[in-house]
C-alpha cells in the first residue's frame, strides 16, 4: 500500500509541475500509536485541487468488492469512513478514494479516483461495499513507463 500512496503523490506533483499549477501533494506519516486521518493531502490555492485522499489497494483477482467492513478500519468505535468524512467536512477539502486494482504478476495494475460522495452515500445506504465492476467503470489513471499519470480530466471527474 505505501508504494501506491507514494506513486500517487508523485503523479499529482508531476501534474502540478507540468500544468504549472500551484499545489503540492504529500503523504501523511503513519505511526502505530497515532491515528492517521487520511493517507494523502493535497494543498493548492485552487479549490478544485484542495483534496483529502484515502488510498486502498486490492487484489482484483480475489476481491470482487471493496468492502466497507474488511478494507476499512474501526478505531475507538468509529468507522474509518466516518472519521474521513468528518475530516473532509471540517477541513473544507474535496474527498477522494483512490483505489488501485492489482491484477497479479505480469499484469498491469490500474488506479481509479472515486468522489468521496459516492463512498459516503454507499456507506450510509448500508451497502456492503463498492463492487470492483463499478470501480472499473471509472476511467483509470494513465500509466507511462510504469508510473501513474494524472490529467486535469481525472480531477474534474471528481466534481460528480
Amino acid at each position: 500500500m505505501p508504494d501506491f500512496e507514494w506513486e500517487l503523490v508523485a503523479a499529482i506533483n508531476r501534474f502540478f509541475e507540468i500544468e504549472e499549477i500551484r499545489g503540492v501533494a504529500y503523504r501523511l506519516k503513519q505511526s502505530r500509536y497515532t491515528p492517521q486521518v487520511v493517507d494523502l493531502l493535497v494543498d493548492s490555492p485552487r479549490p478544485g485541487y484542495y483534496l483529502a485522499v484515502e488510498c486502498k489497494s486490492i487484489d482484483a483477482r480475489k476481491a470482487k468488492t471493496l468492502y466497507y467492513s474488511q478494507h476499512f478500519s474501526l478505531a475507538g468505535g468509529v468507522h474509518q469512513i466516518e472519521r474521513v468524512d468528518r475530516f473532509i467536512e471540517a477541513s473544507g477539502r474535496r474527498g477522494v478514494l483512490a483505489v488501485e486494482l492489482r491484477q497479479g504478476p505480469g499484469k498491469p495494475k490500474g488506479a481509479h479516483l472515486i468522489p468521496w460522495k459516492t463512498v459516503i452515500d454507499g456507506f450510509r445506504s448500508q451497502s456492503p461495499g463498492i463492487p470492483v465492476e463499478r470501480i472499473e467503470a471509472i476511467p483509470p489513471l494513465g500509466r507511462k513507463n510504469g508510473t501513474y499519470r494524472i490529467e486535469a480530466g481525472d480531477l474534474e471527474r471528481l466534481e460528480i
